[in-house]
């Protein structure tokens, strides 16, 4: 089989590299190699590799940022998705393409199925609901996940950022009240070749099991950073609200997704994402 991967440079990306399946033949293409902004590159790489199955592992992340920069945002999650999945789509290629809970906005007393109402705020929420949306309309056998809270050993992420600042503090402020799922990238790259594999298509969530809100993500960072070795000495994680903390952009109050239905398909549930955080800590320390 032969898969190719746009975005490899990032956290995802490298995740699904690591975590091919045995004989697969694959072409892994970061920024450098392919711009997916720019539609005659995609088609070319695509072309190029001809591959069995596409995973779109890039995108435009960085959600505050995009409020300043709309057009940069929707080129890259919008218009880039959608030239994607018209490039799959004429090689015969079975693309598999990752969103975000951020298309649910509001609040919300129970998780959210891939069917629900979608209300995304905020510039990088509306730009990553456009590409589902140009994703179907171009390729409707396309694969959408929406996933959640991603983090890696390598990369820009929550995890990364709080044991840099727990290196430098004696104390951590976080958000308190804004609820959902971490997700190790190693466990969503797998499922992403299960279901790829098993031929889903539609949309589909997925994230580690559990729930947590920031503050609860980052008292579990403190303390199994330092049961890794990471870390000796504690900080003290402080809960704040949202209120006390203003960004540009919005985020969802609630936004646990309801994975029942992805998890059948996979043959279970995920791992509990503090299980899987505690991985993420031992593959840190040997880094």
């Amino acid at each position: 089989m032969k898969a190719l991967i746009l975005g490899a440079g990032g956290q995802l990306g490298r995740a699904l590299a690591e975590t091919a399946p045995a004989g697969t033949e694959l072409v892994a293409l970061d920024r450098s190699a392919c711009d997916i902004g720019d539609p005659d590159q995609v088609q070319a790489a695509v072309a190029a590799a001809m591959p069995a199955i596409l995973f779109n592992a890039a995108a435009y992340t960085a959600v505050d940022r995009a409020e300043s920069e709309p057009d940069l945002a929707r080129r890259l999650n919008a218009d880039a998705a959608g030239a994607i999945a018209a490039a799959a789509r004429a090689a015969g290629a079975r693309l598999v393409h990752v969103s975000t809970d951020f298309v649910f906005g509001g609040a919300a007393a129970t998780p959210r199925a891939p069917g629900d109402p979608v209300d995304p705020q905020g510039v990088y929420a509306r730009t990553k609901q456009a590409g589902e949306q140009s994703v179907a309309a171009a390729d409707p056998d396309a694969l959408i996940v929406r996933t959640a809270w991603i983090y890696a050993a390598r990369g820009a992420n929550f995890v990364n950022t709080m044991l840099r600042l727990m290196a430098e503090r004696d104390e951590v402020r976080v958000v308190a009240d804004q609820i959902g799922t971490p997700t190790w990238a190693r466990s969503l790259a797998r499922a992403l070749w299960a279901l790829a594999e098993g031929g889903a298509r539609g949309v589909h969530h997925y994230t580690d099991a559990g729930v947590a809100s920031w503050y609860d993500f980052a008292v579990a960072i403190e303390e199994e950073s330092r049961a890794a070795g990471l870390r000796d000495r504690p900080v003290r994680v402080v809960p704040v609200k949202t209120a006390d903390y203003p960004v540009p952009a919005p985020r969802p109050v609630y936004s646990v997704l309801d994975k029942s239905a992805t998890w059948a398909l996979l043959g279970g549930p995920a791992p509990h994402w503090r299980t899987n955080l505690r991985e993420n800590m031992r593959e840190l320390r040997d880094l």
